[in-house]
């Protein structure tokens, strides 16, 4: 124990560094924070703080990073933009009519370039060509859409 004492802030730099690596295997940024608190004990260690002032500045470095830090920090990491793929990034978005729309039969409109068939979202609406719409929904190969209103001047 004489060892610990005598070189304490090499203690505290060894415990960091494992919890660092152990980190690298766990990937959860929660002993990562606690390597930092220990880095905090190390520095106290260095200006000749007592044992007990070094123990409760790491734990309270480490706890503040745990619940200041790394919240935000994972979201980062484990978060990220979310994604549309394939026919769920068309939705939302507008679209010409170029083919009649009807209920009865579905139509026609130009989408992100290409040509799409369609049907209204509300069956009592004839959609004309030349009309924006946006898209509701994909069913298969169906845009399902809803007229835009367009200001009349």
């Amino acid at each position: 124990m004489d060892w610990f004492r005598d070189h304490l802030w090499e203690t505290w730099l060894g415990v960091a560094v494992v919890l660092g690596v152990l980190e690298m295997f766990s990937l959860d940024l929660i002993l990562i924070m606690l390597a930092l608190g220990a880095l905090v004990g190390m520095t106290a260690a260095l200006l000749g703080v007592p044992v007990i002032l070094q123990v409760l500045l790491a734990a309270a470095a480490a706890l503040a990073a745990l619940t200041l830090a790394r919240p935000s920090i994972a979201r980062r990491m484990h978060g990220g933009p979310e994604l549309s793929l394939g026919h769920g990034k068309l939705v939302g978005q507008r679209g010409v009519v170029t083919e009649v729309i009807t209920a009865d039969s579905a139509g026609r409109i130009k989408l992100a370039g290409e040509i799409w068939s369609a049907v209204p979202l509300d069956e009592t609406v004839t959609i004309e060509p030349g009309e924006p719409v946006e898209v509701i929904e994909i069913r298969g190969a169906t845009a399902v859409v809803y007229p835009i209103a367009t200001p009349g001047f």
